[in-house]
């Protein structure tokens, strides 16, 4: 019984076999015609997103090329504007140049007038500076340089240049210094320089011992009293036939005295002087004191001095210490060298190097 069932089933199963592959290969046929539909769909998908493609490609290879040809267009116009504008850039350059060249030319033709203008101020001022002290140094008076110094600070005032400023320091500092100097008394030096000359001639020289010794007899002689009285400090009247004795006897003592006389000679030369030599001297002091007057007169301070000096030490050597004329005279002498060693005429060196300093340019 089992046999048969086993047969049945083999049979059975047999005969479901072919069925079951027939309907396989049916599906499978069924599947690849579906993936042969989806594929050709898919192909042609693709064969239409491919000609779309190259469609876009071909329109941007048309619009690269005609963006190209416009771009060489751009290009060429470009460099026919860069050429055309670096030749008028170069054009510009060269009136730039030119005019460059032209504004130097003129600023250094401005700067030389202007130069040229503070020069001849400058050479001006200078010149008016020493006319001025010339002329101060001629009359003794500062009005001239004040007078010019004034005078050259309004113009560099007007001028308004600052290279000028130094100057106008110098000048401030000279006017300041001219302002508070002392003024030489003209007149009373020459009166003085008169006075000493009227009394060269009175002048007592050291070896005038019989002229002193005679000048003492004529004073006693006029008076009417005897010398003993008037040494004591009495007086008393002598009679007439005395006095002549008494003037007689007082010669005689004067004369006795002067025979032997013991003294120190420090300068022999002033003892042994002749009166012609006397003479001599005596003109020579004259024309010393003269000198000094003509440099008084003439603002040549300096031998004016030397010629005082020369006359103080001709006073000292050869004349009286001791006599009153001579110590008048001697004092005289110092006052007047004093003054002159006190005064002098303001030299305007800083305003000077100033005008020199702006004249070179420095």
């Amino acid at each position: 019984m089992s046999t048969s069932v086993d047969s049945t089933g083999a049979a059975t199963s047999t005969a479901a076999a072919p069925a079951s592959s027939t309907r396989l290969l049916g599906w499978a046929l069924a599947l690849v015609a579906v993936l042969a539909v989806i594929g050709l769909t898919g192909s042609m998908l693709l064969w239409q997103k491919l000609g779309n493609i190259q469609q876009a490609l071909a329109q941007q290879s048309q619009d690269a090329g005609r963006q190209a040809i416009e771009a060489r267009a751009l290009a060429r116009q470009a460099s026919e504007l860069a050429q055309e504008s670096a030749a008028r850039l170069a054009v510009q350059e060269t009136r730039l140049s030119e005019v460059a060249l032209q504004r130097s030319q003129l600023e250094e033709l401005m700067q030389s007038l202007s130069r040229s203008r503070d020069e001849n101020l400058v050479v001006d001022i200078e010149a008016n500076v020493r006319l001025a002290q010339q002329q101060a140094q001629l009359t003794g008076s500062m009005q001239p340089l004040v007078a010019s110094i004034k005078s050259a600070q309004q113009r560099i005032e007007r001028a308004a240049q600052p290279r000028l400023a130094p100057v106008q320091r110098a000048l401030a500092l000279d006017l300041e210094r001219l302002s508070s100097a002392s003024v030489t008394d003209t007149a009373g030096l020459l009166a003085r320089l008169d006075e000493l000359l009227r009394q060269v001639d009175e002048l007592p020289l050291k070896n005038a011992v019989a002229q002193a010794a005679a000048t003492r007899r004529l004073a006693a002689s006029a008076r009417p009293t005897a010398a003993s009285g008037a040494a004591a400090g009495e007086t008393v009247d002598l009679p007439a036939w005395m006095a002549p004795l008494q003037r007689g006897w007082d010669a005689v003592k004067d004369e006795m005295r002067g025979l032997v006389r013991v003294r120190r000679i420090d300068q022999p030369e002033a003892i042994l002087i002749s009166p012609d030599q006397a003479f001599f001297l005596r003109e020579n002091l004259k024309l010393m004191l003269l000198n000094a007057r003509l440099g008084i007169l003439a603002r040549q301070l300096d031998a004016a001095r030397s010629d005082l000096l020369t006359a103080s030490a001709a006073l000292n050597k050869y004349f009286d210490p001791a006599a009153r004329r001579t110590q008048t005279a001697a004092t005289a002498m110092q006052q007047i060298q004093a003054h002159l060693n006190t005064v002098e005429t303001p030299r305007l060196d800083e305003t000077l190097s100033a005008l020199a300093t702006a004249a070179a340019g420095r």
